[in-house]
C-alpha cells in the first residue's frame, strides 16, 4: 500500500521552482497515523509521543539511531576549540560538546532527487 502524501498545500514560486511546503509537525504525523492506520487521534497521538521519545531518549545517552530506508541520528563530540566573535573580532573558547547529525539513507536521498531507488530520474 503505497502511503497518501501528507501534504499537498506546495507552494513552487518561491526558490527558484523548487516546491515548498509548511514543516511536517508532531500534530501532522498523529494525523497521518490516524487517517492510515486507524488508530483513534488520541492512541495516534500518544503513538508518535511514544516513538519520539524513545529515539530522543537513545540520542540522548549517546546511542546512534538508525531507522532503516530513512537514516541515521548520530551523535558526536566536537573538540574544545578557539572561536571569534564576529562583532567585535575577540576570541572565546568554545567548550567541548556533543552534536547531533542526522544522514540520510540512500533511499531517502533518492525520495527527496525524485529517483526511484537509486534509478533514472522518473
Amino acid at each position: 500500500m503505497t502511503p497518501k502524501p501528507l501534504k499537498d498545500n506546495l507552494n513552487y514560486s518561491q526558490t527558484g521552482g523548487w516546491p515548498v511546503s509548511k514543516t511536517l509537525t508532531r500534530a501532522d504525523l498523529s494525523e497521518a497515523v490516524h487517517r492510515q492506520v486507524g488508530l483513534s487521534r488520541s492512541d495516534s497521538a500518544e503513538l508518535v509521543k511514544t516513538v519520539l521519545d524513545v529515539v530522543a531518549q537513545a540520542v540522548a545517552t549517546g546511542e546512534n539511531v538508525k531507522l532503516s530506508s530513512f537514516g541515521t541520528f548520530i551523535v558526536r563530540w566536537k573538540r574544545a576549540r578557539m572561536g571569534r566573535n564576529p562583532k567585535t573580532g575577540e576570541e572565546v573558547p568554545i567548550t567541548q560538546r556533543r552534536v547531533l547529525v542526522f544522514r540520510p539513507s540512500q533511499v531517502m536521498k533518492n525520495r527527496v532527487n525524485g529517483l526511484a531507488n537509486g534509478g533514472e530520474a522518473d
